[in-house]
């Protein structure tokens, strides 16, 4: 049971985290350089207006600048290293979250309930909702740079919140009486009604467009790798238990 749950857990990961790497490099990347443009200083956006700083700079050498330039260092920084990091950690995050997948899969079915396919897909869809969507809703993805509260005080929302949520659907999915689904309706409310960290006021230095798209995408892409994750599960783990029983 024990190799068969990280075998199932680790090709799993590796799967996800394949397409993650891909859907980031595609989707997300150019959006996250563009944050970090802004972050840096070399592009301003104020009432609408798009300000280069660099361009107005060579522009008119004499005049000061209005915020520095990026470090040299910064400009200079390996896309190979940049990018092998990326797929590095998005294996090692996928690895992880297919690992307690899949030791869901082994508590049911030590409950006589038997996982299939369509089981592990609806458990990816469930993965996505908990993890990204609940906590989302307090705690939307932000581009590099946006100031925002305290970050032990948001990490701590964040892992109460998507606890809470993947208990919620738990009881939703295998509770047998309406009182297991109004404790996970609680669970699902609790949270929200407690309230995520924010700051008083909005400081963002990007345009809210880029943000909105950022957003957009960051669902999109997290939602085909948790769909991703569901089914690579669920097909190593259910290729597992067959040839258990062969």
């Amino acid at each position: 049971m024990t190799a068969r749950l990280f075998t199932s857990a680790l090709f799993a990961g590796l799967v996800a985290g394949l397409i993650a790497v891909l859907l980031q490099w595609a989707l997300m990347e150019k959006l996250i350089l563009e944050g970090e443009e802004y972050e840096t200083g070399n592009k301003s956006h104020f009432g609408g207006v798009l300000v280069i700083n660099e361009a107005q700079e060579a522009a008119n050498p004499d005049a000061a600048p209005a915020q520095d330039a990026a470090p040299a260092e910064d400009d200079e920084e390996s896309l190979f290293t940049r990018y092998s990091l990326a797929f590095f950690a998005d294996f090692t995050t996928f690895v992880g979250w297919s690992l307690m997948m899949v030791a869901g899969f082994a508590l049911v079915e030590r409950f006589g309930q038997r996982i299939t396919i369509k089981d592990a897909l609806i458990w990816g869809v469930a993965g996505f909702a908990a993890i990204q969507i609940m906590p989302g809703i307090g705690l939307a993805p932000e581009l590099p740079g946006t100031p925002a509260a305290e970050l032990e005080a948001r990490q701590l929302w964040w892992v109460a919140t998507a606890i809470s949520a993947v208990l919620a659907f738990a009881l939703f999915g295998y509770g047998r009486t309406l009182i297991y689904v109004a404790i996970g309706i609680a669970l699902l409310i609790a949270p929200q009604l407690i309230g995520a960290p924010h700051l008083d006021g909005y400081a963002g230095v990007a345009p809210p467009e880029l943000a909105g798209e950022y957003v957009a995408r960051s669902y999109a892409v997290a939602f085909i790798d948790w769909v991703v994750l569901g089914l690579a599960a669920g097909y190593f783990w259910t290729r597992g238990q067959n040839n258990q029983t062969a």
